[in-house]
């Protein structure tokens, strides 16, 4: 009874979710794939030199995956709520090298942003197997198909999390200005189309390695030394 009230209760939030990925789409429409990696790799670079994500520093290399967020907006709509797109790297477990990107689109319909933020760029580390496996279906809710929690900043951040994905968030000197609990990220299958030149899975760009672009590989390199 307890699991029937909850996927009930789960179908305004996942309505409304579309919604604002309806608002939020448009809005990124001159973002083609390209000048998204090009985003991710500054946001990477900007997180990478910010004194209070050492948590970040000291724990990519541990991390299944890394999704990046370059611009998280607010959707403008009375439900509230905010989103934009993303691009997730996978990193081999037997030799270590990074692959991708897979594109996504995020959306939040409940939380959003905090007052007076209107864009974010975020991080998420995938820590667990179970993280990734999630991320790899057409489409998936954090907080729900795997377990989330904002990671801690600051040069004393603790090192007790456990969840399947952490995390960081930045805007205007504000850090954790979004909660992502709820947030739901689904594959763009047309930008994946449209970078690698044909129909590809997020499991064909980052399990598979069937589909590669010279075009990631400043972004990839980036990743991997950061993750010495």
């Amino acid at each position: 009874m307890r699991q029937r009230i909850l996927q009930q209760l789960s179908i305004p939030l996942l309505a409304a979710a579309a919604l604002v990925l309806a608002a939020v789409v448009p809005a990124f429409a001159e973002s083609d794939p390209d000048k998204l990696v090009s985003r991710a790799e500054a946001t990477l670079k900007d997180f990478q030199n910010d004194p209070q994500m050492s948590w970040i520093r000291d724990h990519l290399g541990e991390a299944k995956a890394v999704m990046i967020a370059p611009a998280v907006r607010k959707a403008g709509l009375i439900i509230g709520g905010s989103g934009g797109r993303a691009v997730l790297l996978a990193r081999d477990p037997v030799t270590g090298s990074w692959s991708g990107p897979a594109f996504y689109t995020i959306a939040n319909a409940s939380l959003g942003l905090q007052a007076g933020i209107e864009k974010s760029e975020v991080v998420m580390l995938v820590m667990t197997d179970k993280g990734l496996t999630s991320l790899l279906g057409t489409q998936m809710k954090l907080g729900a198909d795997a377990s989330i929690a904002a990671g801690p900043v600051g040069a004393g951040a603790g090192h007790g999390i456990t969840t399947d994905v952490v995390s960081f968030s930045r805007a205007k000197g504000i850090y954790g200005g979004i909660n992502l609990d709820g947030t739901v990220v689904k594959v763009s299958g047309e930008r994946n189309h449209e970078y690698y030149g044909q129909a590809v899975t997020p499991t064909d760009i980052l399990v598979r390695k069937t589909a590669s672009s010279l075009k990631s590989e400043r972004l990839l390199q980036q990743i991997a030394n950061a993750a010495k």
